[in-house]
């Protein structure tokens, strides 16, 4: 019989591009396309749109094996546009809850620069990637563990000013794109389009700021270990 262990399986997690196909274009492209009367109308667009980011979220939830904090705000923010939209508030709702979301985000990654886990460590730094052990005793002997904390919150405020400029961004471009009353077709086509501008406005500005924040870490573990950062990839 055979005693050696299998190794354990990985959770798969889901691509950049399949995250941009059911969050992003399936949901524009039905509150574009079918918001009208001699269609799905705009109720039920608006249904069935909201209906694949809130149901890949949870899928996510459910492979994730735990329980991811974005996975929740996301699911939470899906949620909160349906409920605006079907109770027919005001569009300007709109804008806050699209401002709410990031901004939420941007404040809890600041004040965890003033607890003992500070959320950006998660954010920048993946322990999938890295040998985080190696990485520690690395910074030990060279005296630079406090260093490198430092540099850390650095990045934290980075990461968080991304998140508050997504949130200004966000609440600027929905006052501007949604002005029709809920329960339109005008209305969700709006959301349409809001949904589709998302992404070169407000999210790819946003990923070069987390993206300098990546590579800002990355330098310096290379200056306060003077190793290269190969030498704590994992295989």
């Amino acid at each position: 019989m055979n005693t050696t262990a299998s190794p354990a399986v990985k959770k798969k997690k889901s691509g950049l591009l399949s995250n941009l196909i059911i969050n992003v274009a399936i949901p524009a492209l039905i509150l574009s396309k079918l918001s009208g009367d001699d269609v799905l109308g705009p109720v039920w667009a608006l249904v069935v749109a909201l209906a694949f980011p809130l149901g890949f979220g949870l899928w996510e939830l459910k492979h994730a094996g735990k329980v991811n904090f974005f996975s929740v705000l996301g699911i939470i923010s899906v949620l909160l546009t349906g409920g605006i939209s079907l109770l027919q508030l005001p569009p300007s709702y709109i804008a806050i809850k699209e401002a709410l979301i990031p901004g939420l985000i941007g404040v809890i990654v600041l004040v965890s620069q003033y607890t003992p886990y500070p959320l950006v460590k998660k954010l920048l730094i993946n322990p999938e990637l890295l040998d985080m052990p190696k990485l520690e005793q690395a910074l030990a002997q060279q005296n630079n563990a406090e260093a490198f904390n430092q540099r850390m919150a650095r990045a934290g405020y980075i990461v968080a000013a991304s998140f508050f400029m997504s949130a200004v961004l966000n609440y600027i471009l929905a006052k501007a794109i949604v002005v029709s009353q809920p329960g339109t077709t005008a209305y969700a086509e709006e959301l349409g389009r809001m949904t589709w501008l998302s992404y070169p406005v407000i999210v790819l500005p946003s990923m070069v700021m987390l993206m300098g924040a990546i590579i800002y870490m990355f330098m310096q573990i290379g200056r306060l270990t003077g190793q290269s950062l190969e030498e704590f990839i994992l295989q």
